[in-house]
C-alpha cells in the first residue's frame, strides 16, 4: 500500500489514476472484507464516479487538491448526504442525512474519494462491532473506531477517519498496528458527527504511513462557528511538524500512573526498552495522587452527556440496546447536575495544569493500551484507560506502532503533547521514530559482530 502523499504525487505525475487506485482498493476490500467486516457500506459506483471526476480535473489542467484522488474511509457516525449513516445501530437503520458533515466537505474539496462507511460499535459506545483484527482474526480490533483501524491495517485504504471520546482512536490504532492521531480538541469540526459527549467527542485519523495523519489532519482542521468546541485561531501546520527537525533533543516525561498495574508484561517490557533507547531525555515521575479523580470525572461527564444525547433512542428504541448499554445509559440519566458540574470543574483544573506543563516537556510518553488486543471471543474492545486523562483534557495524542507482543500482535506507544501544539507533537514523534530505528539498527549490527 502506497501512502496517500505518494498517491497524490503519482496522480499529479501521470504515473497512475484515481480510478486505478480506487479500483484496486475496492478489489482488496472484495477479497478480504467478508471475513474482516471492516466496512458496513460501500459506494462502489459513487466512488468510481468520484475518481473519474478527479481524473478529468487533472486532464483538463485545473487545480488539484492535496488529497486528489485518494480513497478514504469514514466511521459510520459521520454524516454523508450520498450514503447512509446508521451509527452502528439497528435503531437508525436506513438513516440518510441531508448534508455532509463539515469534515466530509473538507475531504471532498481536497479531492479525496470517499469509498464508504467503516464499522463502529453502536453509537460509538460499548458493544463490540463485528470487525476482526487484520493481524489475527481471533483478536479484536478495539473500538469504537473498529472498522477505520482495521481497514487501514488491512491495506484497504491508506487513511480513514475515526472519533475518540475516551480511547477510540489511540486504542484501536495500537491493537491494529497503525498510526493513530487525535488532534487537540477544537481543531476539527464535529458538525455532522454523532454527538455522544459535547465535552469529550473528538475526531482523529488512522494511517499506515506517519506523514498521512498530518496530511489529512491539515485538510480537516478548520474553525466551525457551529461547533462550540471549535476555536477561532490559526491551526498548527501538521505536515510541517512531521517534516521538521527539533532544534534540540526533545524532553519527555513518563508518569507512573496508578492504573499501570493493568499493563501486560510484554507491554511494560517493551515500554521500558523504548525509554532506555531514549536515554537521558526521559524524566520518570510517580503520578501518585495528582491525577486522582480525573478518570472518574471522565466517566461522569461521558455517561451524563450520552444519556441525554441518546434520550430519544432510550425512549423509543430501548429494545435495540444491549443490556449493558441500556444499564449504562440508565445510570447516566441518574447522575446529578451537581456531580456533573463537579466533574467539569475537575476537568477545567486539569486543563489549566497542562496549559503550562509543556513549557518543560515536549511530550508525555505513555502506553497506548494495556497490551495486545483482547481476543474477539472475550466480547470486549479493550480498556481505554490509557487514553482517558489525555482525552478528558483535549490534548493531542499520537499512537506509534513500534512494539509487538509475544503473540506477534501490535502494541503501540503513545505520545501526548501540549494543547494546540500538534505540530510540535508530530515533530517530536518523527524524532522518536528516527531514534528508535537507529537503536534497532545498532542492535542488529551488534548481533552480527
Amino acid at each position: 500500500m502506497t501512502s496517500a502523499l505518494q498517491m497524490v504525487q503519482m496522480i499529479r505525475d501521470g504515473e497512475t489514476t484515481s480510478v486505478a487506485l480506487v479500483t484496486a482498493a475496492l478489489d482488496r476490500i472484495a477479497e478480504t472484507d467478508d471475513a474482516l467486516k471492516a466496512w458496513i457500506w460501500l459506494d462502489r459506483d459513487g466512488a468510481l464516479a468520484q475518481a473519474h471526476a478527479m481524473d478529468q480535473l487533472r486532464q483538463s489542467g485545473r487545480a488539484l487538491g492535496v488529497l486528489h484522488g485518494v480513497p478514504i474511509g469514514l466511521k459510520d457516525i459521520i454524516d454523508t448526504a450520498d450514503m447512509p449513516t446508521e451509527c452502528g445501530s439497528v435503531a437508525l437503520a436506513g438513516r440518510q442525512p441531508e448534508f455532509d458533515a463539515v469534515l466530509v466537505s473538507r475531504l471532498k474539496a481536497a479531492g479525496a474519494v470517499i469509498l464508504g462507511k467503516t464499522a463502529t460499535t453502536p453509537f460509538a459506545f460499548m458493544d463490540p462491532a463485528a470487525t476482526r483484527n487484520p493481524h489475527n482474526m481471533e483478536y479484536s480490533p478495539g473500538g469504537s473506531s473498529a472498522g477505520s483501524a482495521a481497514a487501514v491495517a488491512a491495506g484497504h485504504v491508506p487513511v480513514a477517519i475515526g472519533t475518540q471520546t475516551n480511547g477510540s482512536v489511540i486504542r484501536p490504532a495500537s491493537f491494529c498496528g497503525v498510526y493513530g492521531f487525535k488532534p487537540s480538541a477544537g481543531m476539527i469540526s464535529r458538525t455532522g458527527v454523532l454527538r455522544t459527549s459535547e465535552t469529550l467527542d473528538q475526531v482523529g485519523v488512522f494511517a499506515r504511513y506517519y506523514e498521512d495523519v498530518a496530511l489529512v489532519g491539515d485538510v480537516i482542521s478548520e474553525f466551525d462557528p457551529v461547533d462550540p468546541s471549535s476555536f477561532c485561531r490559526p491551526r498548527p501546520r501538521l505536515l510541517n511538524g512531521v517534516s521538521s527537525e527539533p532544534p534540540v533533543a526533545p524532553n519527555f516525561v513518563w508518569f507512573e500512573m496508578p492504573y499501570f498495574d493493568k499493563l501486560s508484561n510484554d507491554s511494560r517490557e517493551g515500554m521500558m526498552a523504548v525509554l532506555d533507547a531514549l536515554g537521558g531525555q526521559v524524566e520518570r515521575l510517580d503520578a501518585g495522587g495528582s491525577f486522582t479523580g480525573l478518570v472518574e470525572s471522565q466517566n461522569i461527564i461521558q455517561y451524563y452527556e450520552i444519556a441525554r444525547n441518546l434520550a430519544e433512542i432510550r425512549e423509543n428504541h430501548n429494545d435495540t440496546l444491549s443490556p449493558q448499554v441500556a444499564k449504562l445509559l440508565a445510570h447516566g440519566a441518574t447522575i446529578t447536575d451537581a456531580a456533573y458540574q463537579e466533574a467539569i470543574e475537575l476537568r477545567n483544573g486539569a486543563i489549566s495544569y497542562f496549559g503550562s506543563f509543556f513549557n518543560d516537556f515536549d511530550a508525555i510518553i505513555t502506553p497506548s493500551a494495556p497490551g495486545e488486543a483482547p481476543l474477539f471471543s472475550a466480547g470486549s474492545t479493550g480498556n481505554p484507560i490509557f487514553s482517558t486523562v489525555w482525552t478528558l483534557c483535549g490534548l493531542p495524542c499520537l499512537n506509534m506502532p513500534v512494539l509487538m507482543s509475544e503473540n506477534d500482535m501490535p502494541i503501540g506507544v503513545q505520545l501526548v503533547g501540549g494543547p494546540e501544539e500538534d505540530d510540535r507533537l508530530l515533530r517530536t514523534g518523527s524524532w522518536v521514530l528516527a531514534t528508535l530505528n537507529a537503536a534497532e539498527a545498532d542492535a542488529a549490527e551488534s548481533d552480527k559482530t
